[in-house]
């Protein structure tokens, strides 16, 4: 379970920084800020989610071998 955190952890740092690079300013609509941030937000709970799972899954199944 130390591990899991350690690569939460590590991917979050990650999606913050690489999120920060991308203007997602053009592909909404003005004045929806509230929207925008809510899509911000899940769009990086999730790709912190996905890429987590990637690693561990890929970490286990190499163990395996």
């Amino acid at each position: 379970m130390n591990g899991k955190l350690f690569v939460y952890i590590l991917m979050t740092i990650l999606t913050v920084w690489s999120m920060d690079a991308v203007n997602i300013n053009q592909i909404f609509k003005k004045n929806r800020v509230y929207e925008a941030r809510v899509f911000y937000f899940l769009l990086g709970i999730s790709l912190i989610y996905l890429s987590t799972n990637f690693i561990m899954d890929l970490y286990t199944s190499l163990k395996m071998l």
